[in-house]
């Protein structure tokens, strides 16, 4: 599982009939789910991206994870983060998980955060999404469960 984390003062996701999720400060969470993931990957990947200490203290360091500040979660799924483009210039796909598994994956990630008591908000799986973002800092996290980087 993969996922590229930003800190966002804000961030929305709109498909073609309006807005689906939108928060205010916190983390905006694009989560890619390859083939080999399972339950695991989930709790690896909401483990870490609870706990990143990214936000600044009161003596602008990085010290303070999303839950410290009561910030919020925008989660928006998004398989191309499997994408491979070692050979040739098209994306190859093979290593992200099918569609039906995916989105098992993905409910069950998405509601594993909001068992944090974090608010959690989502983007629409499998929907061409539009996504709104003022990042922080900019700040950018990326994580890989199998821990490739």
């Amino acid at each position: 599982m993969r996922a590229v984390v930003q800190r966002v003062i804000s961030a929305s996701c709109m498909i073609e009939e309006g807005i689906v999720g939108a928060i205010n400060r916190g983390l905006l969470v694009f989560l890619g789910i390859g083939r080999d993931d399972d339950e695991s990957d989930i709790l690896y990947i909401v483990d870490k991206v609870t706990n990143l200490r990214i936000f600044e203290d009161d003596k602008h360091k990085m010290n303070l994870s999303v839950k410290d500040i009561k910030g919020e979660i925008l989660i928006v799924s998004q398989f191309t983060l499997f994408g491979d483009v070692r050979k040739g210039r098209r994306p190859s796909f093979d290593s992200a998980m099918p569609p039906i598994d995916a989105e098992r994956l993905y409910t069950k990630a998405i509601q594993m955060f909001k068992d944090t008591g974090i608010k959690t908000e989502t983007g629409r799986f499998r929907e061409m999404m539009r996504i709104s973002l003022v990042n922080d800092g900019p700040v950018t996290i990326l994580l890989d469960s199998k821990r490739l980087f």
